[in-house]
């Protein structure tokens, strides 16, 4: 057990370790913002983002955060420049290249979700390759969402259960809730607890519409870049601070 989930006694204003949320998601908003703000080109503040979620993985791995979830890059960010593309692109390259060396020493899983058939045969099978090292990690697992689109996910999980059914796999009749949440990217991950959207925007932005049904929101103004350890506990203890009913009177 982790120094973190010693701690025995909490005030109001202290992130009790010991009721975390299991599954975390974020909304990394703000790169292209902060690099505006001190006259750099976007490619830099992506590559200061993509440190960023590095300092924040391990921050909740060592705290006991089980899953931590990431919004990268959606269906619609091919619309941006092709140069901000790239760089994206070549950071992803660089971090699934560190991450396959050092998986397994530091017991971290690392899965991709999204419609991967867009991105190049390169980094589909170094994709390939993390996925079959996540397999022999346990604790924790980092997702990295990628050309991801929550209506998408949805569409692509109805058509999914539609071709079982037409394969005699199963019938519609044995459709609910937690079967058609197996067709979805996070199959049988638990929802999200926390959704936090750094940057200050109010809205989620197609981002786990499925599994975001009773995830607690948290919106903060500062920029992903800027974002701290110190940031992801004033979440938590916002989430912590939280009565959840799940539609429910207690």
């Amino acid at each position: 057990m982790s120094f973190w989930r010693k701690k025995e006694h909490h005030t109001a204003g202290q992130v009790d370790f010991d009721r975390l949320p299991r599954h975390i998601a974020i909304i990394m908003d703000g790169n292209g913002r902060w690099a505006k703000q001190r006259g750099l080109p976007r490619s830099a503040g992506h590559k200061v983002g993509a440190e960023t979620f590095r300092t924040i993985a391990n921050y909740c791995k060592k705290i006991g955060v089980e899953y931590l979830t990431v919004y990268a890059f959606s269906t619609e960010n091919w619309k941006r420049p092709a140069d901000e593309v790239n760089t994206i692109m070549t950071l992803l390259k660089k971090y699934l290249l560190e991450a396959i060396d050092t998986m397994e020493r530091d017991q971290k899983g690392l899965e991709f979700l999204g419609d991967l058939s867009a991105v190049t045969p390169e980094l589909q099978e170094l994709i390939a390759q993390t996925h079959e090292i996540s397999k022999r990690i346990h604790g924790f697992q980092a997702n990295i969402c990628l050309n991801y689109g929550g209506r998408n996910e949805i569409v692509s999980a109805a058509k999914a259960f539609a071709q079982d059914c037409r394969d005699g796999k199963c019938t519609p009749e044995a459709l609910d809730e937690k079967a058609f949440s197996s067709y979805m990217y996070t199959g049988e991950m638990p929802d999200p607890d926390l959704i936090i959207r750094p940057g200050g925007e109010m809205r989620l932005s197609n981002f786990l519409l499925w599994q975001c049904a009773y995830a607690e929101f948290y919106s903060c103004d500062t920029l992903w870049p800027d974002f701290k350890e110190k940031d992801l506990d004033q979440a938590i203890l916002a989430y912590q601070n939280r009565d959840r009913r799940f539609g429910g009177i207690k």
